[in-house]
């Protein structure tokens, strides 16, 4: 699941729209507006002539909308906009309670499926800070099927991920965070103008950077990776304060995902938090 409309668009004929058509206050015509609504989003739409047939028969339109295949649609950030703007066809054809009575079916939908948003009046489908982050990783993997070598560095830093299940040692620990600076260091060699190949030098060659600080934080971090005794190199032992654990993986993980963008000149940022 990727917690999106588009995979789960079959499950919101039974979890928005047949209720909402049930309602005391959907007219007969609901799903022909609907319908009319849904048609730019649709690849290829109905021509002129047979929209018109569509919409001008309440039956029509109730199959018509019901056919609509997930493969058939734009896209998710698409698929959004028609859902916000579903908000206004409800509105306007049945009022506050038809329009109220959408907005809490649409709510228990994202609920049931985690799906990625965060359904706000009058009705808008923000991203949420885990689907940003999910959008972030899905975004990287199809950056990475793009280059054999980075998507075999991916590949090394998600086994090294999964084998913590059943080993979160301290050498399995620093084994993931090794396999994520190697990918990263291949993800910022692709980078227009960058010629080193060592996460420290990236850093200094790459022009992606709002403010020095943070150029910094990721250098810091990659100091650590190299200082902390068998990430990077051998180490220097007297500068490490504990046995690393668990917590640090998980957050020196998200602190390095976090600076992916800057260093992933084919990731776009914009996708990642709107959807594709």
């Amino acid at each position: 699941m990727r917690g999106e409309f588009l995979p789960v668009w079959s499950d919101t004929w039974r979890g928005i729209w047949a209720p909402l058509a049930k309602h005391s206050g959907a007219p007969a015509d609901l799903f022909s507006e609907l319908y009319r609504e849904l048609t730019p989003v649709i690849v290829p739409g109905p021509s002129p002539e047979h929209l018109a047939e569509i919409i001008g028969d309440p039956v029509r339109g109730r199959a018509a909308f019901r056919r609509v295949k997930s493969d058939t649609l734009l896209g998710e950030r698409a698929l959004v906009e028609f859902l916000e703007r579903a908000h206004g066809v409800a509105d306007d054809l049945g009022g506050d309670a038809l329009a109220n009575r959408y907005f809490v079916l649409v709510e228990a939908f994202l609920s049931k499926f985690s799906l990625r948003y965060d359904l706000r009046r009058p009705f808008a489908l923000n991203p949420t800070l885990s689907g940003v982050f999910a959008g972030l990783v899905r975004e990287l993997k199809d950056v990475s099927l793009r280059d054999p070598h980075i998507h075999s560095l991916m590949i090394d830093f998600e086994e090294a991920l999964r084998d913590l299940h059943a080993d979160s040692s301290s050498g399995r620990i620093r084994i993931c965070i090794q396999k994520q600076v190697n990918l990263l260091e291949a993800l910022g060699q692709n980078c227009p103008g960058v010629a080193s190949n060592t996460l420290g030098r990236i850093c200094d060659e790459v022009g992606s950077w709002p403010h020095d600080k943070i150029k910094e934080a990721v250098k810091t971090l990659y100091k650590f990776t190299c200082s902390y005794p068998g990430i990077r190199h051998g180490g220097t032992p007297e500068t490490a304060l504990r046995d690393i654990e668990i917590k640090d993986m998980v957050a020196v993980t998200v602190m390095l995902a976090g600076f992916t963008p800057y260093l992933a000149h084919q990731l776009d940022s914009d996708i990642i938090y709107r959807g594709q």
